[in-house]
């Protein structure tokens, strides 16, 4: 369903995401707006693709 590069948001709201890797049902995530990439592991079915709606996210 998601892929390496695709930007996702939590269900619940939160920071943009890029997926780095992708193992099953687990994504490797790190928050769009850090330059370490700080690797955050996540579960597939607890994000949506994020998309905007005029100025904001919407989950």
């Amino acid at each position: 369903m998601f892929k390496v590069n695709d930007i996702v948001q939590s269900k619940t709201g939160g920071p943009k995401m890029v997926v780095l890797q992708v193992k099953g049902e687990w994504l490797y995530c790190a928050r769009v707006d850090d330059k370490e990439q700080k690797e955050i592991e996540i579960t597939a079915s607890s994000v949506n693709l994020y998309h905007e709606d005029g100025d904001f996210g919407v989950c």
